[in-house]
């Protein structure tokens, strides 16, 4: 029997907004069509567009050991306030990192306690752990992180050349990606140290330390280097059009590369940055405006695959430094994906792809990120009549502090189901269900369930 049926909305399904109901039985979207006959519960969805669940694939809710900075508790229903369901919590800042089987079995543990979202973990690729990485599959990694440069956490080692060959070669053998941190340690390292030792602190300086460049030869070693080995390679967070064309050209060859960018990269640029400043210092660092104009032109036209987060948070005390180098890099917005993409006018159905439906693709998760019969309900209800400006009480992760306070963003998220069950309702989270582990499926049998 019907749980319960979504009547009179429109729904983002593939390439088309179309006015249908959506019925839910056991957790499961049972039917799509005009006019379904009644469930017992029915949720008027008259001039609300449903989308699928965002799929965050790149979150640092750094739970257990960080839960100061933030907590899967908060951050989950942070996400669930943005329209979201999953996410893929990386393999820092957590403590310990995510790099051994015993630490994923942890973090798993603790984020089935007290995240309302459902969740996959990301191991990490560090020097010294190769031997470590089948255990990690097993255990149900999506995939694998490595830093090519500085992680800003010593027990998060960079990867080294042969390190990350390595590395591909037994992800490949495991049928997972690898994901990388793609800049250039030689370039951000030596440019960053001459600008210290010349007495420059400042943002320009952090900002001449990290060049565009960096980025691109990172993603062309990194790419090559996949190529090689046979592996999947996601690139995480790139900021420049540079970037995405560096990518775009390493696919031409014949590496299997997927391209993800964050909202703070389409939304502000290096002149926020100097005004606002360190509450949007990140790493890659924002780009020129016109850098971002050729970002925004290839998320327009298709190229840019997924837009994750990258919600790195911290305490506040974190931002407060003398030295712009020393300010931690990341930036608070798990709730503001959605609020971004809606306020670039992107096309719905190309907003579905970017958040939900390439990421369960991409990372094979199966039955997620469409709206479609036997997929699970994984659902935003958003009124994209309305409008609101982002306030400080509005902001539900620990830490009250995000660059996107004050700005005015089209469309409002008024529900948010995970798995059919109500996690969020206009202005609060709701109910005291828990998410759970989710495992990618895997193209070559034997390897692992």
């Amino acid at each position: 029997m019907t749980d319960f049926l979504i009547r009179g909305g429109r729904a983002v399904i593939d390439r088309d907004v179309i006015a249908v109901d959506i019925a839910v039985e056991d957790g499961l979207i049972s039917a799509i069509g005009p006019e379904l006959p009644g469930a017992k519960t029915e949720v008027d969805a008259t001039g609300l567009t449903v989308l699928p669940g965002l799929i965050d694939v790149h979150v640092h809710f750094n739970d257990p050991g960080r839960a100061d900075w933030e907590s899967a508790e908060t951050g989950s229903r942070a996400l669930a306030t943005g329209g979201g369901t999953l996410f893929f919590d990386m393999p820092l800042n957590s403590s310990p990192c995510t790099v051994t089987a015993a630490d994923f079995a942890n973090k798993r543990a603790v984020l089935e306690r007290s995240s309302i979202a459902n969740f996959g973990l990301w191991g990490g690729l560090i020097p010294g752990n190769l031997d470590q990485l089948a255990d990690l599959a097993d255990s149900g990694a999506v995939g694998f992180k490595a830093f090519l440069c500085d992680s800003g956490l010593s027990e998060f080692p960079r990867a080294d050349d042969l390190t990350l060959y390595e590395g591909m070669r037994e992800a490949a053998r495991l049928d997972l990606p690898v994901a990388v941190h793609a800049e250039s340690e030689e370039i951000t390292k030596a440019l960053s140290n001459r600008m210290i030792a010349e007495g420059r602190c400042d943002i320009p300086a952090f900002l001449q330390s990290r060049p565009v460049i960096a980025e691109v030869e990172a993603i062309q070693r990194a790419a090559l280097l996949a190529r090689e080995a046979g592996c999947r390679l996601h690139v995480v967070h790139i900021s420049s059009g540079g970037g995405v064309a560096a990518a775009l050209a390493a696919r031409s060859l014949g590496t299997d590369i997927s391209i993800e960018t964050c909202p703070h990269y389409l939304f502000f640029s290096e002149d926020d940055l100097a005004r606002i400043g360190a509450i949007l210092k990140c790493t890659p660092p924002l780009r020129s405006a016109a850098e971002r104009g050729r970002l925004r032109d290839y998320l327009v036209d298709g190229q840019v695959d997924i837009v994750g987060s990258d919600h790195s948070p911290c305490p506040p005390d974190m931002k407060q430094k003398d030295s712009f180098f020393a300010v931690w890099g990341g930036i608070a917005g798990i709730q503001s994906t959605l609020a971004v993409l809606l306020e670039r006018r992107l096309p719905l159905p190309a907003i579905a792809q970017l958040t939900a439906t390439r990421a369960a693709q991409r990372f094979r998760i199966a039955n997620r990120g469409s709206l479609q019969p036997g997929s699970h309900a994984d659902l935003a209800l958003v009124d994209m009549a309305a409008s609101y400006t982002l306030q400080p009480g509005a902001l539900v992760q620990r830490h009250r502090i995000s660059p996107y306070l004050g700005h005015r963003f089209p469309g409002k998220i008024m529900r948010t189901y995970r798995d059919g069950q109500l996690i969020y309702s206009n202005g609060a989270t709701v109910g005291d269900s828990r998410g759970k582990l989710v495992r990618p499926y895997h193209a070559k049998p034997g390897i692992h369930p």
